[in-house]
């Protein structure tokens, strides 16, 4: 893939919140495990974990910790990106904390990009209520959720949305 053709992959993603319900095979989803672990981190530490969530009922208790967003109850897999702050906290203490946050976005970065060339959509939800999902979920205190990453077969909007320029983002030197 030469440099414009990545541009144009990345330009063609966009966040998808309208689902078929069509399964996500089982292979898919460890493509794209499997792709996340490939992400850089910290130390190399991988201090992210993720649940993936198919049954139903926990699809729509997320839904519903997710502030009824319907797409987290539609689309057939849920991926919750988690910072594991015990793993990086371990080598990196308090510091360890933002580490951990840190790789687990980035993790869920790959992990979009990989369903965009699997020809899968995706939508990253980070609008939940945090306790809700703990406890929904299990989770130890030192697991944090981060994302919940809505995939499956999508219908992308048919117009993309309007990106700043780039350069309105750019300082040289200094601010």
């Amino acid at each position: 893939m030469d440099s414009s053709e990545f541009f144009g992959f990345l330009t063609s993603r966009s966040s998808v919140r309208s689902y078929d319900s069509t399964p996500v095979k089982k292979e898919d989803i460890e493509y794209i495990l499997s792709c996340a672990s490939t992400a850089p981190s910290a130390g190399n530490l991988e201090a992210w974990d993720v649940i993936t969530v198919t049954d139903e009922d926990m699809r729509l208790n997320l839904a519903d910790a997710g502030f009824g967003q319907e797409h987290l109850a539609t689309a057939p897999v849920l991926l919750v990106i988690c910072a594991n702050y015990v793993r990086s906290m371990s080598k990196y203490g308090e510091r360890g904390i933002l580490y951990a946050v840190q790789d687990a976005t980035i993790a869920s970065t790959y992990m979009m990009l990989a369903a965009q060339a699997h020809g899968l959509h995706s939508c990253w939800t980070g609008a939940f209520d945090e306790d809700e999902v703990r406890s929904a979920l299990g989770l130890p205190q030192h697991i944090r959720p981060l994302v919940l990453l809505a995939l499956g077969y999508g219908h992308p909007p048919s117009v993309l949305t309007e990106r700043m320029a780039t350069d309105e983002h750019i300082h040289h030197d200094a601010w």
